[in-house]
């Protein structure tokens, strides 16, 4: 039976964990893993077969289970990482989408030279492309915050709000945006974000690891 994970809500793919998790060690029981030579902690004999088989799963799942698969790949961390990678990079929505929540979700700010040296192709949808500049948000590169900012003018009620909370979770800032007011209401809150943008790209701070 799996583990009820309380407060997750679901963005436009149904694929948003909204949790935050240290994953940088990970146990098979009561004694911690030592970290391995390589890149990431390896799994166990078994928790690989265990990651294999909820990625096997991943396309056929939907709503709750799915998101709960979200948040089991996250929990496990380290070493769901090179899956996750490879999953992130598959050509069906759903399941980069996925792969793209759970990476998110671990904020491990380690993996974003990993993702960057990924030769990502055309986002096929809107939300997809949100997920992945929310997923690099979360894990602390702002390169991609001016898609979630261009977001919030989307046609989409779902998408906008989406980019919102992810600008949210990450600043604290709203900045009176509200993503179901009429487009004449919403554009001053985009107007101001993008006038905060502006600014912090000019201080040199958020743009740091670019």
């Amino acid at each position: 039976m799996r583990q009820e994970f309380p407060g997750l809500r679901i963005s436009a793919l149904c694929l948003a964990a909204l949790f935050a998790t240290g994953c940088v060690t990970t146990t098979d029981g009561p004694a911690p893993r030592k970290l391995p030579k390589g890149p990431w902690l390896e799994a166990s004999p078994v928790l690989r077969q265990q990651i294999n088989d909820e990625a096997e799963r991943l396309p056929w799942t939907h709503g709750r289970e799915r998101i709960e698969q979200i948040q089991w790949f996250a929990t496990v961390g380290e070493p769901a990482y090179t899956k996750l990678l490879e999953l992130a990079q598959d050509p069906r929505p759903e399941v980069s989408g996925c792969a793209l929540a759970a990476l998110g979700a671990t904020r491990d700010g380690r993996l974003v030279p990993a993702l960057r040296g990924i030769d990502w192709p055309e986002a096929p949808t809107r939300a997809l492309g949100y997920e992945r500049a929310r997923m690099f948000l979360r894990l602390g590169d702002w390169s991609s915050a001016p898609v979630l900012i261009s977001g919030l003018r989307d046609e989409s009620l779902m998408m906008r709000a989406l980019c919102a909370q992810a600008l949210f979770e990450s600043t604290g800032e709203r900045f009176g945006y509200d993503a179901k007011e009429p487009s004449i209401g919403r554009e001053a809150g985009v107007l101001r974000w993008e006038a905060w943008w502006k600014e912090r790209r000019s201080e040199g701070i958020l743009t740091a690891s670019q």
